[in-house]
């Protein structure tokens, strides 16, 4: 944090001859906390008025930790904490007790009006002796003047970042809403960025979300620009040229975006002075994935949660992109280097799929690749930022020449299958995805976003419904399917599945993805697993497991190769019309196997080739994994069908379609029934009260 200045000592003076009376006034009619303590908040908040901070009385912090007093700069940044206690209390057990509770120790004054000790660092820096006038000076001096030092490591200085994002943010959003009401340049500039976004970006694009875009743009645009040494970013790009006029309309009253982001310094000399000793692509993208997933995880939970926000391991990219190049020279005769093969990444996150394949291509084919056969897109302005800043630099070390890559599309891939034509936010952003919309597609590739629902129904934070997407899933999926729930099939990861089938516009052409894997054996994708055997002639999915809902046992930061709960597998869908046949092979990981005895087969065995197959026969009910089935099962009399249920509601005789009952239903249900069953009449009435009182503690959040 920036340095306050030093305190005027004429008016430090007063202030301490000020403490020293009304400490006097109290002596004789109560020596007990509540009391005393008046007399150092009212010497702290009028130190602090010099340097421009305010004290806030008991404000909670996060983890619960309510303090007595939280220092606060103009920008609402929290500068210092202040805990009294009683004269009479022993003032060292006092502060291991509050320690224990993790009370934070960046710039904290401990006190009992006879001693005060300050920990700075997150250590025991000074004791001061307040019956001295002098001493007090010192406390104040040393309190209201301190600069957190830089950060020393890259590990420290992103966890400190992904800590400290989430009061900045704040702090923006609060700077934000009052320009909005005050700053009439603003106000302007605001809402025509906002119609800009409606129209290109989502109909009902909120202002929560457009403020965010502006936050993650003040707060990472240095320290991705000084990454990749280039400084001229913001001026030469679109997108981050039509945002920077907002964020100049902003800044045109009385913010000061320069002192404010001082406060990233500590961060930003750590998280750079680590970028500038990566020597090599791969490093550089895992550093990249780190830093990118780490911002989102402290900044933007919901929107973390929407679009499955985790990096994908280089090893799974490399072996990916490999196998891509394998397919292609063994069933096309072709290579990715080769023009006229034009690849794909819809989800391009911070580009690292795109960096790799650029790795593959030698430099006499890379100008006209770049240029010409290479696409990507990107929703989110952050990784939209990272991975145009990536791909570029990529390019320049290789060729020694700045070239934008204009291959980057900043829409939604599921929009664009969308009939309607609509200016895609600034002219060079349309023309950019109009070439893309012409292009021969024969690769898709990447990592789509995966969740079914949101982690909290309370968020208000569904997935974005597609008509186009949606319907071809209803019409080909969903109709295909015997389930009777089918609410799996609105995960966005089926519809990017069906997105890229469709994409490749019947040619010859590849699809390879890292998903969850649940469609490989949940009821509710039998209908997507008998179209995905139509629609491509060769399917090859290597299952990496990690499903803890399935195993309990397992541990998703242990075994899962994304640190996720769900089952993960990585796809690779060949449309060849050399071959009739359908053929469907498949590889499991042993089920214990820790996320890095996963990544480093991928590394041995380098594609798919590599890898020991097992061809799978799906069974009439569009079952790939049939082992440990029993096929006599299908023949056996059902108890229940939607074929007698249905006859049955239109009060129609049923006489082909046999079961035992012609009338079914899933029986009472609440949808609660952790809540609303129990065996014991004392625990279920606890917990009804507790869901009543949590409804209403929803309702008037």
């Amino acid at each position: 944090m920036q340095s306050a200045g030093t305190l005027s000592t004429p008016v430090l003076k007063k202030a301490i001859d000020r403490y020293y009376k009304e400490l006097q006034e109290y002596k004789g009619r109560a020596d007990y906390e509540l009391a005393v303590r008046t007399a150092f908040f009212n010497l702290l908040a009028e130190t602090a008025r010099q340097v421009k901070w305010m004290l806030i009385p008991e404000q909670t912090l996060e983890g619960g930790i309510r303090p007595d007093g939280v220092l606060r700069d103009n920008f609402d940044l929290k500068r210092g904490i202040w805990e009294a206690k009683g004269p009479q209390s022993d003032l060292d057990k006092e502060i291991s007790r509050k320690i224990a509770t993790g009370y934070p120790l960046t710039n904290t004054i401990f006190e009992n009006t006879k001693r005060a000790v300050l920990f700075q660092n997150k250590k025991r820096s000074f004791e001061f002796d307040l019956r001295n006038p002098q001493e007090v000076g010192d406390l104040l001096n040393q309190f209201f003047t301190y600069t957190e030092p830089d950060i020393a490591t890259f590990e420290e200085g992103v966890k400190e970042f992904k800590q400290r994002v989430p009061e900045l943010a704040r702090a923006l959003l609060a700077v934000i809403e009052r320009e909005y009401k005050l700053n009439k340049k603003f106000i302007a500039a605001f809402d025509a960025f906002s119609e800009l976004c409606r129209q290109s970006l989502d109909p009902k694009i909120s202002k929560d979300v457009i403020n965010e875009m502006l936050v993650q743009h003040l707060l990472t645009e240095r320290l991705f620009s000084t990454i990749f040494d280039n400084p001229d970013f913001i001026r030469r790009n679109a997108i981050a040229a039509e945002i920077e006029k907002v964020i100049d309309a902003l800044t045109s009253r009385s913010f000061n975006r320069h002192e404010f982001l001082k406060s990233l310094d500590r961060f930003y000399v750590a998280i750079e002075a680590a970028a500038k000793s990566i020597d090599g692509w791969f490093e550089r993208q895992h550093f990249l994935d780190t830093v990118y997933e780490r911002f989102f995880q402290g900044y933007s939970v919901k929107r973390a949660d929407t679009y499955g926000i985790v990096y994908t391991p280089q090893e799974i990219v490399d072996f990916m992109c490999a196998s891509v190049e394998e397919v292609l020279q063994r069933e096309f005769g072709t290579s990715i280097k080769e023009p006229g093969v034009q690849i794909i990444d819809p989800c391009v996150g911070t580009g690292s799929y795109i960096v790799n394949l650029l790795h593959r291509i030698p430099n006499h084919r890379l100008k006209y690749k770049y240029e010409h056969d290479l696409f990507c897109n990107e929703i989110m302005l952050l990784p939209y930022y990272i991975a145009s800043l990536n791909i570029e630099h990529e390019y320049y070390s290789r060729m020694g020449e700045y070239q934008p890559f204009e291959g980057t599309c900043f829409t939604h891939t599921l929009e664009l299958a969308e009939s309607r034509q609509i200016s895609m936010f600034v002219e060079e952003n349309t023309e950019r995805i109009q070439r893309e919309k012409d292009a021969q597609i024969m690769v898709v590739i990447g990592n789509p976003p995966y969740n079914i629902r949101q982690k909290s129904e309370n968020d208000n934070n569904r997935n974005r419904r597609y008509p186009v997407i949606d319907g071809r899933i209803s019409e080909r999926y969903a109709k295909d399917s015997k389930a009777t729930n089918r609410t799996a099939l609105s995960d966005a990861y089926v519809k990017f599945f069906r997105w890229a089938t469709d994409r490749l516009q019947g040619r010859d052409g590849i699809v390879c993805f890292i998903t969850n894997n649940s469609f490989i054996d949940q009821i509710a994708f039998d209908g997507m697993r008998k179209n995905l055997l139509q629609d491509f002639t060769q399917i090859y999915h290597l299952d990496l497991h990690g499903n803890v809902r399935k195993n309990p046992k397992l541990s998703g930061t242990t075994h899962n190769v994304f640190g996720i709960q769900v089952g993960v597998g990585i796809t690779i869908a060949v449309r060849s019309s050399r071959h009739i046949e359908r053929k469907l092979f498949y590889y499991r990981v042993p089920e214990f196997w820790r996320k890095t005895e996963k990544i480093n087969l991928l590394k041995e065995k380098g594609n798919i080739f590599g890898i020991d197959w097992q061809e799978l026969h799906p069974d009439s009910r569009n079952t790939w994994v049939t082992s440990g089935l029993y096929p006599e099962f299908a023949s056996f009399f059902p108890i229940g069908n939607r074929e007698v249920k249905a006859t049955y509601d239109l009060g129609v005789e049923a006489l082909q379609a046999k079961a035992i009952f012609k009338l079914y239903s899933r029986g009472a249900e609440t949808t609660r029934d952790s809540w609303m069953y129990d065996f014991n009449k004392g625990r279920l009435t606890s917990k009804v009260n507790r869901m009543i009182e949590t409804y209403n503690a929803e309702l008037s959040r």
